[in-house]
């Protein structure tokens, strides 16, 4: 069975001078895969220390990926640290060293001797060309143990492993496959979700059912290994459904899909419109929308009506009513989502106003969000939440339970 371990290599990362984010991507890219990553290791531009680093990587992994320290200077050791340890030669790869050569005559500069030292590579290596920088990647196999080595220069990693190092990981796990499946949930916690499987979590093998709370929804991937794509997806499939049996109020979709996107196809099938009045989320809302493309033949526009003379005066909320009830109330909500839906004379109407911090507002807590949904021949219906975190967080999960709601409403009418 795979297990995979990524290696950065780097002072500055250990100094805080860059983030991590060829590890992420690295295993996004192989979970895309079905393959494992087990563990996340950071070492620093020190030989010996990366050689300890290794040689635990070996005790307890299979594939050892390892990114940065390829390049011409002192400190970049990396190769050179892992061939020491594997007891293998380092080598001249000449079609490497042709294309450093060619990239410094077209730039009429002088090469100087230690960019050779980027076209060294470990004997008996396969080689993955380097389409954005000098360094080329490299892999290489040792009494069962993949190697693999890519640049550090998050621009020339991110194309190297799309275009080389994923062919290579399905070349060379033929008839050794993980396959996995994600399945995207709103409107239920984490812990909440877990719960109404957790039987199923507990009794796992092939496949593994692996919950993540991310960006306000929860996602569970699904994973087989199997010999075959075919037979990984019917291990999986009595899984899903019966996730999606128990879970079918809040499972709206699979793959990469967000939420804004779902109620947009929705909207688009069933020849709807949409326009918002946003409070507390500043036109967050409309913003996720109009990303997508063609969404104009849904999406009318939007009130930005951050400030109390905006509600009044462009949706007619009575000065009564924010004076009463505040202006993050059920009655704004509902004010605000049916004179939107006039205004713009759409089918439907999303409304939010609500605290996102980091203060009180009206004496009435932070993250406390009232959510009106107006629908032409319909009652309009408000909702209550309450969230917690930072202000953009509250106002990133705000926004993504209208959505919710507006998916709860749309599916109503495919029944």
């Amino acid at each position: 069975m795979l297990k995979g371990e990524v290696i950065a290599v780097g002072t500055e990362l250990l100094l805080g001078q860059i983030a991590n984010t060829n590890a992420q991507y690295i295993s996004q890219k192989m979970a895309e895969l079905g393959v494992p990553i087990y563990y996340h290791v950071t070492v620093g531009d020190n030989g010996e220390r990366l050689k300890e680093v290794i040689k635990q990587a070996q005790t307890r992994s299979n594939l050892i990926i390892l990114t940065g320290g390829l390049g011409p200077t002192q400190d970049d050791l990396t190769k050179e640290s892992a061939a020491e340890l594997l007891n293998l030669r380092i080598v001249l790869d000449e079609p490497s060293f042709a294309k450093i050569i060619s990239f410094f005559e077209q730039r009429k500069t002088t090469m100087t001797e230690n960019n050779k030292k980027q076209a060294m590579v470990i004997e008996g290596s396969e080689i993955f060309p380097n389409d954005h920088g000098l360094a080329p990647g490299i892999a290489v196999q040792k009494e069962g143990i993949h190697y693999i080595f890519l640049p550090g220069p998050p621009s020339e990693m991110r194309p190297m492993v799309d275009r080389y190092l994923v062919p290579w990981i399905k070349k060379q796990y033929q008839g050794h496959i993980f396959y996995s499946k994600v399945m995207r949930f709103m409107g239920i916690g984490e812990s909440a979700l877990e719960e109404r499987i957790v039987d199923l979590i507990e009794k796992q093998e092939n496949p593994t059912i692996a919950p993540l709370a991310k960006d306000g929804e929860v996602t569970i991937r699904l994973t087989a290994h199997a010999s075959t794509e075919n037979e990984a997806l019917s291990m999986i499939e009595p899984v899903e459904n019966e996730i999606h049996h128990r879970l079918k109020n809040h499972h709206y979709a699979n793959g990469e899909e967000g939420i804004e996107e779902v109620v947009f196809h929705l909207l688009d099938r069933l020849q709807l419109t949409l326009s918002a009045a946003e409070s507390c989320t500043g036109g967050l809302l409309g913003r996720q929308l109009t990303r997508i493309s063609g969404s104009s033949k849904v999406y009318k526009g939007g009130v930005i009506c951050y400030n109390n003379e905006i509600k009044h005066h462009i949706l007619h909320v009575p000065i009564e009513i924010l004076d009463s009830k505040g202006a993050v109330s059920m009655e704004t909500a509902e004010i605000l989502a049916n004179e939107n839906r006039k205004l713009f004379n759409t089918d439907l109407s999303v409304s939010i106003t609500g605290i996102a911090g980091p203060d009180p507002v009206e004496n009435k807590p932070v993250g406390l969000i009232y959510i009106g949904i107006s629908e032409k021949g319909k009652n309009t219906v408000v909702k209550e939440i309450h969230l917690s975190g930072s202000r953009t967080f509250i106002q990133l999960r705000a926004a993504k339970y209208a959505y919710y709601y507006l998916w709860e409403r749309l599916k109503e009418r495919l029944t």
